[in-house]
C-alpha cells in the first residue's frame, strides 16, 4: 500500500479535518481538495462520480473507488498504517471502548448537526425550523455531558494511549456549542482536545483548517 496516493475531499474545519490529521500521522501520500458549501450534496459536480451523496469527508483511491464516513476511513487507515496507532489492536484492552466511542461520536453526535444545521431540509416554516435547531442543540449538549461523565482521560481520551478519538476531540470541541461551553461543562474533554491540538506533527493541519490551537 506504500504507493497509494489518496485524495481527500473536504471542507476546512469540518469532519474532513479529522481524516486529514489521521492521514498526516500515517505518513501515507495524500492530497486535499477543498470544496465549499455549494459543492456538497447529491448531484455535486466534483463529487458525484465517486460519491453521489456529495459527502465530506470522501477519500478517493487512484483506481477511482472511494469511501466516506470518517469512522470507516479511520479504521481503514489504521489497517494500512498501524504505526500511526489510530486505533487499538484486537488484543488491546482499550479496543472495545475505542469502538464504542468512535461509533457514539459519529452515529450519536454527528446527526445532531445533520438535522440541526439546515432545519429547512427537514421541516417547513421558520418556527418549526428554530425548534428543530434548538432541540438538536440541547440534545448535543446532553450527549457531550454524558461523554464527559463517562470517561477518565489522562492525557488522551483512552487514558495513556493515543488514538483517533483525540483527533475527533481536537476538531469537535471547536464546533457548536463552542470552546467556551466545553471549558465550562466538559473540562476533561477540553483537556483531551488541547492535547490533540498540541501534537507537533499536526500543527500545519490545524492551521490549514483554521482550527484554534
Amino acid at each position: 500500500m506504500e504507493n497509494v496516493h489518496y485524495t481527500l475531499f473536504g471542507l476546512p474545519g469540518y469532519g474532513s479535518a479529522i481524516v486529514e490529521a489521521a492521514l498526516e500521522l500515517t505518513g501515507l501520500p495524500y492530497r486535499v481538495e477543498d470544496l465549499d458549501h455549494s459543492e456538497l450534496g447529491p448531484g455535486s459536480a466534483r463529487l458525484s462520480s465517486i460519491n453521489p451523496l456529495g459527502q465530506v469527508p470522501t477519500l478517493a483511491f487512484p483506481d477511482g473507488t472511494a469511501m466516506a464516513q470518517s469512522a470507516a476511513i479511520i479504521l481503514h487507515l489504521n489497517d494500512v498504517a498501524p504505526q500511526a496507532r489510530l486505533a487499538p489492536g484486537p488484543e488491546d484492552p482499550t479496543r472495545p471502548q475505542f469502538l464504542h466511542w468512535l461509533m457514539f461520536l459519529t452515529a450519536g453526535l454527528y446527526p445532531t448537526f445533520t438535522f440541526g444545521d439546515e432545519p429547512a431540509r427537514w421541516v417547513d416554516g421558520a418556527e418549526p425550523g428554530q425548534q428543530l435547531r434548538d432541540r438538536t442543540d440541547r440534545q448535543r449538549q446532553d450527549l457531550w455531558r454524558f461523554v464527559e461523565s463517562s470517561v477518565d482521560p489522562g492525557p488522551w481520551f483512552l487514558g495513556t494511549r493515543f488514538s483517533a478519538l483525540d483527533l475527533y476531540m481536537a476538531v469537535m470541541v471547536g464546533w457548536r456549542p463552542g470552546r467556551d461551553w466545553f471549558s465550562d461543562h466538559c473540562p476533561k474533554l477540553t483537556s483531551v482536545a488541547r492535547a490533540g491540538l498540541a501534537i507537533p506533527e499536526l500543527r500545519k493541519v490545524w492551521q490549514r483548517n483554521k482550527i484554534e490551537v
